[in-house]
């Protein structure tokens, strides 16, 4: 199974080709922050997933811009969409859950993520995920931009108890990245494999979004 995270930017950029980066990765779920979340919204997410070849687990009102898509491989059993408190007049902030059903797996969670520009508000709302995940059961997957480091309290915090699949790849700027802002974490017994090549053109990235998308293939195992 390929999973994938990848910040669109609200679509402010070339959609387009934000969506042919999509289908060259050719994931099974895709987390996705900053999609956009007012006026008409949920018809330019739609387009999107359909332009990525992919289906949508649902509205995602109150995500904070976080929601999930899944290809023709994967069944969803249940998804939802969650606030995260912020300070008045900030942008908002969420997440988003999806349930999947895999042939071959155990139960599987997917959350995509998009944490604050503020250092204590990434933190806490990481503590906040992390509670409300705490009882999922199977295997968990966590996705999406920390707007932190490796170092970060947030990152460690979801570090505890998962594991780090995505390696430290930069993916921010996308034109020259210098830094992993966008990671994905899984439980311990996913164990990451090789899987089919991607070619990505650095001009395309560039176009499609400020972020650059991550991916990693992963199947049942130990660690």
């Amino acid at each position: 199974m390929r999973v994938a995270s990848y910040n669109t930017r609200d679509f402010l950029d070339d959609r387009d080709a934000a969506a042919s980066v999509v289908r060259a990765i050719d994931p099974d779920v895709l987390c996705l922050q900053e999609v956009p979340r007012r006026l008409g919204a949920a018809w330019r997410v739609s387009r999107f997933a359909t332009a990525c070849g992919m289906a949508w687990v649902g509205r995602h009102r109150g995500s904070g811009g976080t929601t999930i898509f899944v290809s023709e491989r994967i069944r969803v059993s249940g998804a939802g969409h969650h606030r995260l408190p912020v300070r008045l007049l900030d942008r908002t902030r969420g997440y988003a859950v999806a349930h999947l059903v895999i042939d071959g797996w155990q139960p599987l969670t997917a959350v995509s993520l998009h944490l604050s520009l503020r250092p204590d508000e990434r933190q806490r709302h990481a503590g906040a995920i992390l509670a409300a995940l705490a009882d999922q059961p199977g295997a968990l997957v966590v996705a999406g931009d920390l707007n932190e480091l490796d170092d970060g309290a947030a990152h460690r915090a979801f570090a505890q108890g998962l594991r780090v699949v995505s390696g430290s790849v930069p993916t921010y700027p996308s034109r020259a990245p210098r830094k992993a802002l966008d990671v994905i974490f899984a439980t311990p017994h996913l164990k990451v494999v090789a899987g089919p090549p991607v070619v990505l053109d650095d001009a395309v990235l560039a176009a499609a979004s400020d972020h650059r998308p991550v991916w990693v293939d992963l199947r049942p195992g130990s660690v």
